[in-house]
């Protein structure tokens, strides 16, 4: 038997927080130190932090990537670490992960598959490394091995897949199984998304399996640079079984995953598997390098503990938000958060979020470090309640068209999560904003010819006074809007849009409105039902800005949400033309009858087409699927467009046809 141990680590790293991303990586190194741990792959540019976007184009990131670099090599003493950095070569940038044994460089790998679909923008930075390049890389004086290669240390084997490296068909890992590796270490920055941990568990097992190796795969935790949260869940697998997993959404810096190996059985495997020898070393470049690795024991047989919450969306998207929320107050320097809490849904969730966060952090961490991570002074905050009422004031800004329904609604969810709650009477300003156009246009504005006006200055007039309140408080004001609203622009821009953070933007109305039941009734494992949410639940979705007599509700002015929404997937992400849009609504919603789906088809195209520019100026928004609609990170549609004229017009014709 030759056992050795395996890491991988996921950092919450921040882009160009040099001495804190040090500090990180130093941290995972000293825990694996301390478990004896052989190799440890870390997650690929963990140095500078993945998300420097254009700062990777400056120079002094590359060099200062480097220099951090070479600080650490004596921290790897007696280790094999993996550690992702920019390099460049010949006019040229490469995301790289740098190969360290026992305080030296060993070589360099370049990373040959760029990411640059959806939120990934990878070859505007990098270059993708040429398949079977392999060339000196001359750097400060020193000359180091680059490109494909396999490192011998030890008298162990390993490869490197990076990241988008491994979710190719022709991948590298072909390649490395063919010259025998033992170990196979994936260095990624692996978005969150929806049900995608599943997937990524399955690449990582079947490649283990396929590739006869044990598969190292580290990842990023947390929310990193703003949009983008990661939800790290470290993983190793040997001969197509899963054997070491690590914590998801978690709230710590570092956490480190690592399973002991036996190398000899592993070769026996992949031998009997093998149909050929492999006795090519000429595939790959096999860069050698001597030292004596640490060896484990053999440890007890331990079961997979099972996870602690169940991965269903409505868990994964309590956590996602509630850690990007985290994240993102800390890393920004602000001292809490301001919700203009309508009564509604949608402002309902998002404080709710907020008070989610505390929650899980103060389960994770304890009362005194999740204050001490979040800045408040010591002592201030003694419990979960004291700490969301530190950090989160909701404010109800009612005008003559607000009702008690909503009033009494707002005060029940601040109540709930332990917010400070303040009231704004609006209505005077909307008054004389009001009276100050009707004089300048001599005339008096009226809803039978003002109507859309008329609501947006009352969404509009509130917006001052939560920006100045957040401004007093140092805090951050969040948007309130969902992604539905902004498919097709039924937001109030400078209005209900205001905010430095958009947290709900990424998903749409309907999932909203059925996972504040589930809060309600159940709520996420490990923190429980919220029933004050019921005088959220039972009303309709309104924006209350027309005078009660209208009976105003959103899904009058729209359409129903599960419909806007299959509307919106079909046509954005599925990219179908209005007419097989029309279709695929026929076919699920006979019930509404033709006229009426083709009425919905032709205003979901036109508010669409209409409403580029606030998708364009929406806060920033997290990113919790493949297909969303913020322009930066989703969807890209042009500001001025034929608004789909003649497609619609073609639609309308085949359909009256018949």
């Amino acid at each position: 038997m030759h056992l050795v141990r395996v890491a991988a680590a996921a950092l919450n790293q921040t882009p160009l927080d040099w001495d804190g991303n040090q500090a990180r990586i130093l941290e995972a190194i000293r825990l694996a130190r301390q478990q004896g741990v052989a190799v440890l792959c870390l997650p690929e540019l963990c140095i500078p932090g993945y998300g420097c976007e254009d700062a990777f184009f400056s120079r002094g990131t590359v060099l200062e990537s480097w220099r951090i670099l070479q600080e650490l090599l004596p921290e790897t003493k007696g280790m094999i670490v993996a550690l992702g950095v920019p390099i460049m070569h010949r006019a040229a940038n490469y995301n790289a992960v740098c190969l360290v044994a026992d305080g030296q460089i060993v070589g360099l790998v370049g990373k040959r598959f760029l990411a640059g679909d959806g939120i990934h923008y990878e070859p505007r930075w990098f270059k993708g490394w040429p398949a079977g390049k392999f060339v000196q890389w001359e750097h400060d004086g020193h000359s180091y091995p680059l490109g494909d290669q396999i490192f011998e240390v030890g008298g162990l084997r390993i490869g490197f897949e990076i990241c988008e490296d491994a979710w190719v068909p022709n991948r590298p890992g072909v390649e490395l199984a063919a010259q025998g590796v033992d170990v196979i270490c994936n260095p990624s920055a692996s978005h969150f998304a929806f049900g995608k941990h599943e997937v990524r568990k399955q690449i990582v097992i079947g490649a283990s399996r396929s590739f006869g190796a044990t598969y190292v795969y580290s990842n990023f935790i947390g929310n990193e640079a703003g949009r983008v949260i990661y939800d790290g869940e470290c993983m190793i697998a040997a001969s197509g079984h899963l054997i070491a997993e690590g914590p998801r959404l978690g709230y710590d810096d570092v956490y480190l995953t690592s399973a002991v190996i036996d190398v000899d059985l592993a070769r026996m495997i992949h031998a009997s598997r093998t149909a050929a020898p492999t006795v090519d070393d000429h595939l790959r470049r096999i860069t050698r390098f001597e030292m004596q690795l640490p060896v484990a024991d053999l440890p007890p047989h331990q079961p997979l503990p099972t996870p602690p919450w169940p991965g269903d969306k409505r868990e994964e998207f309590s956590r996602a938000v509630a850690l990007g929320l985290f994240d993102y107050l800390r890393k920004s320097r602000s001292r809490g958060f301001v919700v203009s809490l309508s009564g509604g849904a949608d402002s309902a969730a998002v404080a709710y979020l907020v008070h989610l966060m505390v929650t899980l952090a103060v389960q994770e961490l304890g009362v005194e470090a999740t204050c001490a991570r979040l800045g408040l002074a010591e002592g201030t905050c003694t419990t979960t309640r004291a700490i969301v009422g530190s950090l989160l004031t909701c404010v109800y800004q009612s005008t003559h068209n607000s009702s008690d329904t909503t009033r009494n609604a707002a005060r029940a969810v601040a109540g709930a999560v332990g917010a400070e709650f303040l009231e704004f009477d609006v209505d005077p300003l909307v008054r004389a904003y009001v009276r100050t156009v009707e004089g300048a246009i001599g005339r008096e504005l009226g809803w039978k010819g003002d109507d859309i006006a008329l609501q947006n200055i009352q969404a509009r007039a509130r917006a001052p006074g939560v920006w100045l309140l957040a401004n007093l408080r140092g805090a951050l004001l969040l948007a309130t809007s969902n992604r539905s609203e902004a498919a097709v622009g039924y937001a109030t821009m400078d209005g209900d849009t205001c905010g430095g953070l958009s947290p709900i933007a990424g998903i749409d109305k309907a999932f909203l409105r059925q996972w504040l039941r589930w809060v309600e009734l159940e709520g996420p494992a490990g923190v429980g039902p919220t029933p004050e949410l019921s005088a959220v639940n039972v009303q309709a979705p309104t924006a209350e800005l027309r005078p009660a007599s209208a009976h105003q509700t959103d899904e009058d002015d729209l359409m129903p949400y599960p419909i806007l929404d299959v509307i919106e997937r079909a046509a954005i992400r599925d990219k179908l033309t209005p007419k097989d849009v029309f279709r695929v609504l026929a076919s699920r919603y006979p019930e509404h009858g033709r006229a009426q789906l083709l009425l919905w088809v032709k205003r979901f195209f036109r508010l669409w087409s209409q409403n580029q520019w606030k998708r364009e100026r929406y806060a920033p928004s997290f990113h919790l699927d493949d297909q969303n609609l913020d322009p930066k990170t989703g969807c890209r549609f042009p500001i001025l467009s034929g608004g789909f004229s003649h497609e619609l017009a073609e639609l309308e014709a085949a359909v009256g046809g018949k």
